[in-house]
């Protein structure tokens, strides 16, 4: 499967500037990858103007995103601001497939260090995705720093997505969690970030990567710069690794209290 990492600057509390920048980067992708990955709140920065920003799910960003993913043949992964049925707020994961196929995931771990916990609902549902042959775990930035939340269980998953406004402040955080889930988890690790400077005055430098289930990094972006990489990821080394080296049967048995 073929995974494109987009790291970009996002325009501050701007949908249309940011859609629109999107649409030029899918043209540049055409027919070239599977899956296309965005940073967290990728159509609006990661702003708490909820009552402003917030969309449902019938609303014009989700539906233009599938029109695309169709399009364009791939799958879109990120987050944005959704107003829920509920009369809540929640950071959602959105996966679209080309094939019109939808699955949603809602931050678990909200950020309260940024006041996320006063302005959104956490979500407690943990699905995996199936696509292109591989079981995908959604992940939403803070999420990272909770090992239990993203625990391979028996080998559930194959590739962990992790979308991110996270800080150049604390980028070493970032670089080696997502190595280490990677390796701890035996499976694939994508983590995409953006760049610039948001409305909070908050440096963001990137750092968006794939790495390996050893801790390889196979795909990677410059710090500080907008861009694209892809890269194939299979499967067969992954279930290699498995037999050859089967930590999941040495897995300490628990259950976690959502």
């Amino acid at each position: 499967m073929r995974i494109t990492l987009i790291q970009t600057d996002i325009a501050w509390e701007d949908k249309l500037e940011n859609l629109r920048r999107l649409h030029l980067r899918l043209e540049e992708l055409k027919g070239e990858t599977d899956l296309v990955m965005l940073p967290e709140t990728f159509t609006t920065g990661f702003s708490m103007n909820v009552e402003q920003l917030a969309e449902p799910m019938t609303g014009p960003t989700i539906k233009q995103l599938q029109q695309w993913a169709s399009q364009y043949g791939t799958a879109l992964a990120g987050s944005f601001i959704a107003h829920h049925d509920d009369g809540n707020y929640r950071n959602r994961f959105f996966f679209l497939t080309p094939e019109g196929e939808a699955t949603y995931y809602d931050k678990h771990h909200l950020f309260r260090m940024g006041h996320e916990n006063e302005c959104f609902t956490a979500g407690n549902e943990r699905p995996i995705i199936c696509y292109r042959g591989f079981r995908i775990l959604p992940q939403v930035c803070y999420d990272l720093r909770f090992p239990v939340w993203s625990r391979n269980v028996a080998n559930e998953y194959d590739l962990a997505l992790y979308v991110a406004c996270w800080p150049a402040s604390r980028r070493a955080v970032w670089d080696v969690l997502l190595q280490a889930r990677a390796m701890e988890n035996q499976c694939y690790v994508c983590g995409v970030n953006r760049t610039g400077t948001d409305g909070n005055h908050l440096l963001h430098n990137g750092g968006s990567a794939l790495y390996s289930p050893k801790g390889e990094r196979l795909a990677f972006l410059p710090d500080g710069q907008e861009g694209m990489a892809t890269t194939n990821i299979e499967l067969a080394p992954l279930q290699h690794l498995r037999e050859k080296f089967p930590v999941a049967a040495d897995a300490d048995n628990f259950i976690l209290q959502k």
